[in-house]
Protein backbone atom coordinates (compact mmCIF):
# COMPACT_ATOMS: atom_id res chain seq x y z
CA UNK A 1 0.00 0.00 0.00
CA UNK A 2 1.21 3.57 -1.17
CA UNK A 3 2.23 6.04 2.01
CA UNK A 4 1.45 9.76 1.68
CA UNK A 5 4.58 10.80 0.37
CA UNK A 6 4.46 8.52 -2.89
CA UNK A 7 1.05 10.46 -3.85
CA UNK A 8 2.20 12.07 -7.02
CA UNK A 9 0.99 16.25 -7.46
CA UNK A 10 1.93 17.34 -10.67
CA UNK A 11 0.84 20.63 -11.63
CA UNK A 12 1.06 24.42 -9.93
CA UNK A 13 0.45 22.94 -6.48
CA UNK A 14 3.57 20.21 -6.66
CA UNK A 15 5.66 22.55 -4.69
CA UNK A 16 3.16 22.19 -2.22
CA UNK A 17 2.70 19.03 -2.00
CA UNK A 18 5.54 17.87 0.74
CA UNK A 19 4.55 20.26 3.42
CA UNK A 20 1.09 19.25 3.11
CA UNK A 21 1.73 15.64 3.98
CA UNK A 22 4.24 17.32 7.21
CA UNK A 23 0.98 19.06 8.13
CA UNK A 24 -1.50 16.24 8.19
CA UNK A 25 1.91 14.36 9.57
CA UNK A 26 2.19 16.70 12.59
CA UNK A 27 -1.49 17.09 13.31
CA UNK A 28 -2.37 13.42 13.56
CA UNK A 29 -3.68 12.32 10.64
CA UNK A 30 -3.41 8.72 9.72
CA UNK A 31 -1.76 7.31 6.80
CA UNK A 32 -4.45 6.53 4.96
CA UNK A 33 -6.33 9.86 5.53
CA UNK A 34 -3.31 11.88 4.63
CA UNK A 35 -2.83 9.57 1.49
CA UNK A 36 -6.91 10.42 0.40
CA UNK A 37 -6.10 14.31 1.65
CA UNK A 38 -3.11 14.44 -1.12
CA UNK A 39 -4.85 12.65 -3.56
CA UNK A 40 -7.72 15.90 -3.38
CA UNK A 41 -4.87 18.01 -3.95
CA UNK A 42 -3.60 16.09 -6.69
CA UNK A 43 -6.83 16.82 -8.17
CA UNK A 44 -7.05 20.38 -7.53
CA UNK A 45 -3.64 20.96 -8.67
CA UNK A 46 -4.56 18.87 -12.19
CA UNK A 47 -8.07 20.68 -12.22
CA UNK A 48 -6.08 24.24 -12.12
CA UNK A 49 -3.56 23.14 -14.77
CA UNK A 50 -5.90 22.12 -17.66
CA UNK A 51 -7.72 25.74 -16.74
CA UNK A 52 -4.52 27.57 -16.32
CA UNK A 53 -5.72 29.55 -13.79
CA UNK A 54 -3.64 31.79 -11.55
CA UNK A 55 -2.24 30.35 -8.36
CA UNK A 56 -1.68 33.55 -6.47
CA UNK A 57 -5.59 34.24 -7.23
CA UNK A 58 -7.00 31.36 -6.19
CA UNK A 59 -10.33 32.38 -4.89
CA UNK A 60 -12.46 31.12 -2.77
CA UNK A 61 -15.18 30.96 -6.10
CA UNK A 62 -12.85 28.58 -7.89
CA UNK A 63 -12.60 26.37 -5.33
CA UNK A 64 -16.50 26.25 -5.52
CA UNK A 65 -16.03 25.40 -9.31
CA UNK A 66 -13.73 22.84 -8.36
CA UNK A 67 -15.73 20.75 -5.98
CA UNK A 68 -18.74 21.16 -8.59
CA UNK A 69 -16.64 19.46 -10.68
CA UNK A 70 -16.02 16.95 -8.43
CA UNK A 71 -19.54 16.31 -7.87
CA UNK A 72 -20.00 16.19 -11.81
CA UNK A 73 -17.09 13.69 -11.93
CA UNK A 74 -18.81 11.20 -10.12
CA UNK A 75 -16.70 11.62 -6.62
CA UNK A 76 -19.00 10.59 -3.43
CA UNK A 77 -15.74 11.92 -1.20
CA UNK A 78 -14.75 15.30 0.12
CA UNK A 79 -17.05 17.36 -1.94
CA UNK A 80 -17.66 20.45 0.48
CA UNK A 81 -15.42 22.99 1.84
CA UNK A 82 -14.63 21.31 5.02
CA UNK A 83 -13.40 19.03 3.26
CA UNK A 84 -10.57 21.10 2.09
CA UNK A 85 -10.06 23.04 5.30
CA UNK A 86 -6.79 20.57 5.97
CA UNK A 87 -5.26 21.70 2.68
CA UNK A 88 -6.22 25.26 2.84
CA UNK A 89 -4.46 25.57 6.59
CA UNK A 90 -1.35 24.03 5.08
CA UNK A 91 -0.96 26.01 2.04
CA UNK A 92 -1.83 29.02 4.57
CA UNK A 93 1.33 27.77 6.60
CA UNK A 94 3.20 27.88 3.35
CA UNK A 95 2.77 31.50 2.62
CA UNK A 96 -0.06 30.64 -0.11
CA UNK A 97 -3.79 32.56 0.91
CA UNK A 98 -7.17 32.19 -1.42
CA UNK A 99 -8.80 34.93 -2.00
CA UNK A 100 -12.02 35.72 0.31
CA UNK A 101 -14.00 37.97 -2.35
CA UNK A 102 -15.38 40.91 0.18
CA UNK A 103 -18.92 40.38 1.13
CA UNK A 104 -21.35 42.95 0.56
CA UNK A 105 -22.96 43.03 4.23
CA UNK A 106 -26.71 44.51 4.32
CA UNK A 107 -28.16 46.65 6.40
CA UNK A 108 -29.59 43.62 8.62
CA UNK A 109 -25.92 41.79 8.49
CA UNK A 110 -24.48 45.53 9.86
CA UNK A 111 -26.34 45.82 12.62
CA UNK A 112 -26.34 42.25 13.87
CA UNK A 113 -22.30 42.87 13.72
CA UNK A 114 -22.38 45.95 15.59
CA UNK A 115 -24.66 44.56 18.20
CA UNK A 116 -22.34 41.01 18.59
CA UNK A 117 -19.42 43.20 19.42
CA UNK A 118 -21.67 45.31 21.89
CA UNK A 119 -22.64 41.72 23.61
CA UNK A 120 -18.21 40.95 23.38
CA UNK A 121 -16.58 43.97 24.56
CA UNK A 122 -19.40 45.45 26.95
CA UNK A 123 -21.61 42.56 28.00
CA UNK A 124 -18.94 40.23 28.37
CA UNK A 125 -20.72 37.32 27.02
CA UNK A 126 -19.28 33.74 26.04
CA UNK A 127 -19.15 33.32 22.39
CA UNK A 128 -22.11 30.69 22.50
CA UNK A 129 -24.09 32.97 24.30
CA UNK A 130 -23.09 35.58 22.04
CA UNK A 131 -24.32 33.29 18.99
CA UNK A 132 -27.94 32.56 20.48
CA UNK A 133 -28.58 36.17 21.13
CA UNK A 134 -27.50 36.76 17.77
CA UNK A 135 -29.41 34.17 15.97
CA UNK A 136 -32.82 34.59 18.20
CA UNK A 137 -32.96 38.40 17.38
CA UNK A 138 -32.25 38.19 13.62
CA UNK A 139 -35.51 37.72 12.44
CA UNK A 140 -36.63 40.94 14.52
CA UNK A 141 -33.83 42.81 12.46
CA UNK A 142 -35.21 41.78 9.58
CA UNK A 143 -38.66 42.73 10.30
CA UNK A 144 -37.87 46.56 10.77
CA UNK A 145 -36.12 46.33 6.92
CA UNK A 146 -37.46 49.00 4.82
CA UNK A 147 -39.68 48.19 1.56
CA UNK A 148 -36.52 49.66 -0.55
CA UNK A 149 -33.92 46.93 1.67
CA UNK A 150 -31.84 49.45 1.76
CA UNK A 151 -32.41 50.53 5.57
CA UNK A 152 -33.92 49.63 8.87
CA UNK A 153 -36.51 51.54 10.35
CA UNK A 154 -35.71 52.23 13.69
CA UNK A 155 -37.36 55.87 14.20
CA UNK A 156 -40.76 54.19 13.55
CA UNK A 157 -40.01 51.50 16.20
CA UNK A 158 -42.81 51.54 18.86
CA UNK A 159 -44.16 49.45 21.68
CA UNK A 160 -47.12 48.01 19.38
CA UNK A 161 -44.61 46.77 17.08
CA UNK A 162 -42.30 45.05 19.84
CA UNK A 163 -45.28 43.05 21.58
CA UNK A 164 -46.79 42.06 18.18
CA UNK A 165 -43.40 40.68 17.13
CA UNK A 166 -42.93 38.75 20.63
CA UNK A 167 -46.82 37.19 20.04
CA UNK A 168 -46.34 36.34 16.99
CA UNK A 169 -42.46 34.68 17.09
CA UNK A 170 -43.05 33.27 20.39
CA UNK A 171 -46.46 31.50 19.76
CA UNK A 172 -44.81 28.86 17.39
CA UNK A 173 -41.53 28.46 19.91
CA UNK A 174 -41.05 26.01 22.70
CA UNK A 175 -40.64 27.45 25.96
CA UNK A 176 -36.87 27.39 26.37
CA UNK A 177 -36.66 29.15 22.66
CA UNK A 178 -39.66 31.34 23.64
CA UNK A 179 -37.91 32.64 26.70
CA UNK A 180 -34.39 33.11 24.83
CA UNK A 181 -36.13 35.15 22.30
CA UNK A 182 -37.77 37.58 24.60
CA UNK A 183 -34.60 37.91 26.76
CA UNK A 184 -32.30 38.54 23.74
CA UNK A 185 -34.96 41.00 22.70
CA UNK A 186 -34.43 43.19 25.64
CA UNK A 187 -30.95 43.21 25.35
CA UNK A 188 -31.42 44.12 21.66
CA UNK A 189 -33.43 47.14 22.32
CA UNK A 190 -31.08 47.69 25.19
CA UNK A 191 -28.43 48.54 22.41
CA UNK A 192 -30.46 50.43 20.11
CA UNK A 193 -31.41 52.72 22.88
CA UNK A 194 -27.22 53.02 23.89
CA UNK A 195 -26.90 53.40 20.25
CA UNK A 196 -28.87 56.53 19.87
CA UNK A 197 -31.23 54.02 17.14
CA UNK A 198 -34.55 54.44 19.11
CA UNK A 199 -35.40 57.43 21.82
CA UNK A 200 -36.11 55.53 24.75
CA UNK A 201 -35.70 52.34 26.00
CA UNK A 202 -38.67 49.40 24.47
CA UNK A 203 -36.53 46.35 26.61
CA UNK A 204 -39.36 46.78 29.20
CA UNK A 205 -42.28 46.26 27.16
CA UNK A 206 -41.18 43.24 25.82
CA UNK A 207 -44.07 40.81 27.88
CA UNK A 208 -42.45 37.84 29.70
CA UNK A 209 -43.17 33.99 28.53
CA UNK A 210 -45.57 32.33 30.53
CA UNK A 211 -43.47 29.98 32.38
CA UNK A 212 -43.34 29.47 36.54
CA UNK A 213 -39.62 29.86 38.26
CA UNK A 214 -38.89 26.69 40.31
CA UNK A 215 -41.91 24.81 38.63
CA UNK A 216 -40.10 21.52 37.11
CA UNK A 217 -38.28 18.86 38.77
CA UNK A 218 -34.96 18.39 37.99
CA UNK A 219 -34.68 15.31 36.47
CA UNK A 220 -30.97 13.57 37.66
CA UNK A 221 -30.05 10.12 36.90
CA UNK A 222 -30.54 6.84 39.03
CA UNK A 223 -27.54 5.11 40.78
CA UNK A 224 -28.06 2.80 38.10
CA UNK A 225 -28.04 4.83 34.85
CA UNK A 226 -24.93 6.72 36.22
CA UNK A 227 -23.67 3.06 36.53
CA UNK A 228 -24.34 1.94 32.68
CA UNK A 229 -23.56 5.47 31.24
CA UNK A 230 -19.99 5.51 32.65
CA UNK A 231 -19.97 1.44 31.59
CA UNK A 232 -20.82 2.02 28.39
CA UNK A 233 -17.25 3.39 27.72
CA UNK A 234 -14.76 0.87 26.53
CA UNK A 235 -11.74 2.09 28.42
CA UNK A 236 -9.09 -0.45 26.41
CA UNK A 237 -9.63 2.35 23.69
CA UNK A 238 -8.42 5.69 23.92
CA UNK A 239 -11.92 7.12 22.11
CA UNK A 240 -13.56 5.09 25.34
CA UNK A 241 -10.75 6.78 27.96
CA UNK A 242 -11.49 9.91 26.90
CA UNK A 243 -15.38 9.97 27.05
CA UNK A 244 -14.96 8.23 30.20
CA UNK A 245 -13.48 10.79 32.04
CA UNK A 246 -15.76 13.71 30.42
CA UNK A 247 -18.46 11.82 31.74
CA UNK A 248 -17.03 11.39 35.32
CA UNK A 249 -16.01 14.85 35.33
CA UNK A 250 -19.64 15.68 34.54
CA UNK A 251 -21.45 13.51 36.77
CA UNK A 252 -18.81 14.13 39.84
CA UNK A 253 -18.02 17.90 39.35
CA UNK A 254 -21.33 19.16 37.69
CA UNK A 255 -20.00 20.97 35.10
CA UNK A 256 -21.31 23.07 32.14
CA UNK A 257 -20.36 21.18 28.98
CA UNK A 258 -18.91 24.82 27.75
CA UNK A 259 -17.04 24.91 31.04
CA UNK A 260 -15.29 21.30 30.24
CA UNK A 261 -14.31 22.28 26.91
CA UNK A 262 -12.68 25.41 28.18
CA UNK A 263 -10.69 23.10 30.45
CA UNK A 264 -6.97 23.78 29.93
CA UNK A 265 -4.28 21.46 30.97
CA UNK A 266 -3.00 24.50 33.11
CA UNK A 267 -6.05 24.77 35.03
CA UNK A 268 -5.46 21.12 36.98
CA UNK A 269 -3.45 22.02 40.21
CA UNK A 270 -2.16 18.77 40.81
CA UNK A 271 0.06 19.46 44.10
CA UNK A 272 -3.27 20.95 45.54
CA UNK A 273 -5.98 18.79 44.16
CA UNK A 274 -8.09 21.91 42.90
CA UNK A 275 -9.34 22.19 39.26
CA UNK A 276 -9.94 25.71 38.16
CA UNK A 277 -13.07 26.35 36.64
CA UNK A 278 -14.11 29.27 34.10
CA UNK A 279 -17.68 29.71 34.79
CA UNK A 280 -20.12 32.10 33.48
CA UNK A 281 -19.90 35.38 32.78
CA UNK A 282 -16.37 35.20 32.72
CA UNK A 283 -16.14 33.88 37.00
CA UNK A 284 -13.04 31.55 37.69
CA UNK A 285 -13.32 29.27 40.72
CA UNK A 286 -11.50 26.77 42.05
CA UNK A 287 -12.83 23.11 43.10
CA UNK A 288 -11.56 20.25 44.72
CA UNK A 289 -10.31 17.70 42.58
CA UNK A 290 -12.00 14.14 43.30
CA UNK A 291 -9.90 11.26 43.55
CA UNK A 292 -11.57 9.12 40.77
CA UNK A 293 -12.00 11.92 38.90
CA UNK A 294 -7.95 12.96 38.63
CA UNK A 295 -7.52 9.55 37.99
CA UNK A 296 -9.35 9.48 35.13
CA UNK A 297 -7.82 12.43 34.27
CA UNK A 298 -4.41 11.14 34.67
CA UNK A 299 -5.11 7.97 32.36
CA UNK A 300 -6.77 10.30 29.25
CA UNK A 301 -3.70 12.61 29.31
CA UNK A 302 -0.95 10.06 29.81
CA UNK A 303 -2.42 6.95 27.50
CA UNK A 304 -4.95 8.45 25.13
CA UNK A 305 -4.51 12.10 24.48
CA UNK A 306 -3.11 12.81 20.87
CA UNK A 307 0.70 13.76 21.09
CA UNK A 308 -0.53 15.74 18.02
CA UNK A 309 -2.77 17.64 19.75
CA UNK A 310 -3.41 21.31 18.41
CA UNK A 311 -4.58 22.94 21.48
CA UNK A 312 -3.80 22.73 25.53
CA UNK A 313 -7.26 22.15 26.27
CA UNK A 314 -7.43 18.91 28.24
CA UNK A 315 -9.93 17.37 25.93
CA UNK A 316 -9.64 17.47 21.96
CA UNK A 317 -11.01 15.11 18.98
CA UNK A 318 -10.13 12.08 18.91
CA UNK A 319 -10.19 12.56 14.63
CA UNK A 320 -7.59 14.64 13.28
CA UNK A 321 -6.95 17.36 13.48
CA UNK A 322 -6.98 16.93 16.88
CA UNK A 323 -8.35 20.49 17.66
CA UNK A 324 -9.90 21.44 21.15
CA UNK A 325 -13.25 19.66 22.02
CA UNK A 326 -16.54 21.89 21.45
CA UNK A 327 -18.95 21.94 23.96
CA UNK A 328 -21.64 20.45 21.03
CA UNK A 329 -18.94 17.70 21.25
CA UNK A 330 -19.29 17.49 24.78
CA UNK A 331 -22.95 17.26 24.53
CA UNK A 332 -22.44 14.56 21.52
CA UNK A 333 -20.27 12.65 23.83
CA UNK A 334 -22.95 12.24 26.31
CA UNK A 335 -25.55 11.30 23.87
CA UNK A 336 -23.92 8.79 22.24
CA UNK A 337 -23.13 7.73 25.95
CA UNK A 338 -26.79 6.92 26.52
CA UNK A 339 -27.42 5.58 23.69
CA UNK A 340 -25.18 2.79 23.87
CA UNK A 341 -26.41 2.19 27.73
CA UNK A 342 -29.96 2.18 26.51
CA UNK A 343 -31.16 5.14 28.04
CA UNK A 344 -32.53 7.27 25.35
CA UNK A 345 -31.51 10.78 25.07
CA UNK A 346 -29.76 12.20 27.63
CA UNK A 347 -28.12 15.97 27.40
CA UNK A 348 -25.03 17.22 29.36
CA UNK A 349 -26.77 19.45 31.29
CA UNK A 350 -28.88 16.10 32.96
CA UNK A 351 -25.33 14.78 34.50
CA UNK A 352 -25.26 18.72 36.43
CA UNK A 353 -28.52 18.16 37.95
CA UNK A 354 -27.52 14.12 38.60
CA UNK A 355 -24.25 15.66 40.73
CA UNK A 356 -26.77 17.88 42.53
CA UNK A 357 -29.16 15.07 43.15
CA UNK A 358 -26.31 12.57 44.22
CA UNK A 359 -25.27 15.20 46.91
CA UNK A 360 -28.59 15.76 48.24
CA UNK A 361 -29.25 12.09 48.85
CA UNK A 362 -25.61 12.26 50.58
CA UNK A 363 -27.32 14.73 52.80
CA UNK A 364 -25.41 17.57 51.74
CA UNK A 365 -27.21 20.83 52.77
CA UNK A 366 -28.80 23.09 49.87
CA UNK A 367 -25.85 26.05 50.31
CA UNK A 368 -23.15 23.68 49.57
CA UNK A 369 -24.96 22.26 46.41
CA UNK A 370 -25.11 25.58 45.41
CA UNK A 371 -21.69 25.88 46.10
CA UNK A 372 -20.66 23.08 43.46
CA UNK A 373 -23.05 23.96 40.84
CA UNK A 374 -21.21 27.93 41.34
CA UNK A 375 -25.17 29.23 41.85
CA UNK A 376 -25.04 32.99 42.48
CA UNK A 377 -27.92 33.20 43.80
CA UNK A 378 -29.53 31.15 46.74
CA UNK A 379 -33.14 30.73 44.45
CA UNK A 380 -31.19 29.00 41.92
CA UNK A 381 -30.46 26.54 44.05
CA UNK A 382 -33.80 26.54 45.64
CA UNK A 383 -35.34 23.85 42.98
CA UNK A 384 -33.43 21.36 44.37
CA UNK A 385 -35.20 21.55 47.67
CA UNK A 386 -38.28 19.43 46.22
CA UNK A 387 -35.96 16.53 45.15
CA UNK A 388 -35.61 15.66 49.27
CA UNK A 389 -38.99 14.04 49.05
CA UNK A 390 -38.35 12.31 52.76
CA UNK A 391 -37.18 16.41 54.34
CA UNK A 392 -40.24 17.92 52.35
CA UNK A 393 -42.76 15.10 54.21
CA UNK A 394 -41.45 16.72 57.26
CA UNK A 395 -43.17 20.40 56.42
CA UNK A 396 -46.39 19.16 54.09
CA UNK A 397 -49.61 20.55 55.64
CA UNK A 398 -52.16 17.74 56.06
CA UNK A 399 -54.58 18.02 53.38
CA UNK A 400 -58.19 19.02 54.48
CA UNK A 401 -60.21 16.70 55.29
CA UNK A 402 -58.01 13.70 55.75
CA UNK A 403 -56.54 10.70 53.23
CA UNK A 404 -59.15 11.11 50.35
Amino acid sequence: MHGPSQVGVVGPLTSFAAGFADWLTRHGYTPISARFQLYVMAHLSRWLSARDLDLGALSMMDLERFLAARRRGGYTQYLSRKALQPMLASLREQGLSVIVPPTIHGPVDAALADYREYLIRERGLALVTVRAYVDAVRPFVLSRLAADQRALRWESLDAAAVTGFVVARTSKQARGAAKLTVTALRSLLGFLHVEGLIASSLAGVVPAVAAWRLAGLPKGLTPAAVHALVASCDRRTRLGRRDYAVLVMLIRLGLRAGELAALTLEDIQWRTGTIRIRGKGQQVESLPLPIDVGQAITIYVRRARPATAIERTVFVRHRAPHHRLSTSGVSQIVAAAARRAGLGVIHAHRLRHTAACQLLRAGAPLPEVGQLLRHRRALTTAIYAKVDRVALRTVARPWPGGVA
